[in-house]
């Protein structure tokens, strides 16, 4: 699937979101410090979140939480832990805040360092993916993996679903822009449910989408800037 250049936050930040996507707060409230932007056709979603930058005490106070599931164990942490571990850290601590109660997180594709196309080359960035598992439950309304009750995406386009579709298990690719001196980190989420195709037998479509959530975080690390940083002040 082509992707479409798109502004996000008025014009402050520019980028690509997949071509034909709809932007959801036309069709829902969304927070101040998020843009949501959703398939017409699946239950992916795709978010761009501001929040204020992890310090690394918290940061690496998460790696230790057993549900992170790292792949090596976590090294030592405080002053001996150097700055890359602590942006990995940083980037766990911001998915581990998706959770829901009752929610597990496993790590797919550990934070892996990039290197921003548009971004001063001090800027600090990391891709990688994970899976979250997801008791059967409603998940609620208000929460950051926006996926309504009736199963299809916020706002009412998606695929099939309803009540006894609701996603057990969600694939997040994820970006994390650590910007030291604006005290913030920027994060995009690309959320791919499973369960429309795992309840349709359709694992070629969930490969596809999985293709498609990895190839608009490449080119976000390539296109994704900041064309105006009076946002941050």
């Amino acid at each position: 699937m082509a992707c479409a250049k798109q502004d996000f936050f008025g014009s402050a930040l520019h980028g690509v979101v997949p071509e034909g996507w709809v932007d959801g707060s036309t069709l829902r409230q969304v927070p101040d410090h998020q843009e949501l932007f959703l398939s017409r056709t699946t239950l992916s979603n795709m978010i761009i979140e501001l929040n204020q930058r992890v310090n690394a005490n918290d940061a690496l106070s998460t790696m230790s939480q057993p549900q992170s599931h790292q792949p090596t164990p976590a090294p030592p942490g405080g002053a001996s832990a150097n700055s890359e571990t602590v942006d990995k850290a940083a980037a766990l601590y911001h998915l581990h805040d998706l959770c829901e109660e009752g929610d597990t997180l496993e790590t797919i594709v550990p934070a892996e360092k990039v290197t921003m196309g548009k971004f001063p080359p001090s800027v600090s960035a990391y891709k990688g993916v994970v899976s979250y598992i997801t008791p059967k439950r409603e998940r609620g309304a208000g929460g950051r993996i926006p996926v309504d009750v009736e199963g299809a995406a916020a706002g009412g386009f998606g695929g099939p679903g309803g009540k006894e579709g609701l996603s057990s298990k969600l694939t997040c690719h994820y970006l994390l822009v650590r910007l030291e001196q604006q005290g913030t980190d920027l994060l995009v989420f690309f959320n791919v449910p499973h369960q429309e195709f795992d309840g349709s037998g359709d694992p070629r479509g969930l490969s596809r989408e999985e293709e498609l959530a990895g190839a608009v975080i490449e080119r976000l690390v390539q296109e994704l800037e900041i064309r105006d940083w009076g946002l941050f002040v």
